[in-house]
């Protein structure tokens, strides 16, 4: 045997790839997001169980887990991986078949060390999923799967452009001519995350979106605690975006709630950015504090000008990913199709109709729409 890590690897992207893909055919041709009680399905869900608790056993034997805290984070997501498919399949997981304590035990440690929920969360599909072969880690061979994590991916690393460019302007100043640049910058980035918003919306099928990637990202169990399901959204940059152009304010107590919701579901370098926002100030407020010191000077006016377009392109491409996926690929067939799995059609915990009302209120903030009251 081999190095545990390196074991547990090359079992996600091999027999665990084809368990969970044979399952996913049966459910899909079916049309329902999960299967119990059919001997043949049931086999299906022991092998996983079977080959991957003695992996999870000889992690939790390992004298230490990797001290440097990105190894540390890339392993909670391997073994994140393996507990994500046992609760989408309901796999019977227990310390006697599937070593459940030994994930749960390694779990823990990595998340109470580096201060992040001990789970599988959105950063491991995305940032910290590296490619062997040209081939980066999924849960089962479907094309749609492939499609969804690169143009996530691709939408969250531009959002990441974004904000680091705002980020250098509100270093030196809304009315410097260097500013023009970045503002620029940042609205290409924006344009980018629509684009691939679009091109995820052409190409991604909606009943393999709901039947067989969503499931994957349900709210599980480690410990004594169920912890809420992976969520795209999970990432520092959109928030930083939203303060910085001031759409939205860490001293709003809805807009507060959601950072703070989210903050251990982040990557552990993100935690520092969420932590921080409520000393950020706004480039809208520099615009008016430069404006009433020094008046409306050229530049001041070419670089608000573009200012507006960052603020349109950041709306626009919020506002795409909710009324052309969220909508149409988590609430319309949540109507209509027919869910088994007793977690329900939500991902990320509460009822769909809150999580959307939420959603709809923070795309109303990110369109700098006035709301009232």
């Amino acid at each position: 045997m081999g190095d545990p890590i390196d074991d547990l690897d090359r079992w996600l992207r091999g027999d665990f790839v084809r368990i969970n893909t044979t399952l996913e055919e049966i459910y899909f041709a079916e049309r329902i997001d999960v299967i119990n009680g059919r001997p043949e399905i049931d086999a299906l869900k022991l092998q996983l169980l079977e080959q991957g608790g003695p992996l999870m056993e000889r992690l939790a034997d390992m004298p230490a887990l990797p001290a440097d805290p990105h190894a540390s984070y890339r392993l909670l997501g391997l073994v994140g991986h393996y507990l994500a498919a046992c609760q989408r399949h309901e796999a019977a997981l227990t310390d006697a078949v599937g070593a459940r304590g030994a994930a749960w035990n390694v779990s823990e440690q990595i998340g109470n060390a580096l201060g992040v929920a001990p789970r599988f969360v959105f950063a491991h599909q995305s940032l910290f999923n590296e490619a062997s072969g040209g081939v980066y880690r999924t849960f089962t061979s479907l094309p749609d799967e492939e499609i969804f994590i690169r143009y996530n991916a691709l939408g969250v690393i531009a959002y990441y452009r974004a904000a680091g460019a705002l980020r250098s302007i509100a270093n030196i100043g809304v009315s410097s001519s260097i500013a023009a640049y970045l503002f620029d910058q940042a609205e290409a980035a924006l344009d980018d995350v629509l684009r691939f918003n679009q091109e995820l919306a052409k190409q991604l099928d909606v009943d393999r979106f709901f039947f067989n990637i969503r499931p994957y990202f349900k709210t599980y169990r480690v410990g004594d605690t169920d912890h809420r399901g992976a969520n795209a959204g999970d990432f520092s940059a959109i928030n930083e975006i939203d303060v910085m152009l001031g759409v939205c304010s860490m001293s709003d107590s809805f807009y507060r709630a959601i950072v703070g919701e989210k903050s251990r579901h982040v990557p552990p370098d993100d935690l520092e950015i969420l932590r921080t926002l409520d000393q950020r100030r706004s480039l809208a407020e520099m615009f008016r504090t430069d404006r009433e010191q020094h008046g409306e000077t050229p530049q001041w006016k070419t670089n608000a000008d573009k200012f507006i377009a960052v603020c349109r392109a950041h709306g626009a491409a919020y506002a795409f990913h909710h009324q052309r996926l969220v909508k149409v690929y988590v609430e319309a067939p949540s109507q209509t199709a027919t869910s088994a799995h007793t977690a329900g059609v939500t991902s990320s915990g509460p009822p769909l109709e809150e999580v959307m009302a939420m959603l709809l209120r923070l795309m109303e903030m990110r369109l700098a729409r006035p709301r009232i009251g």
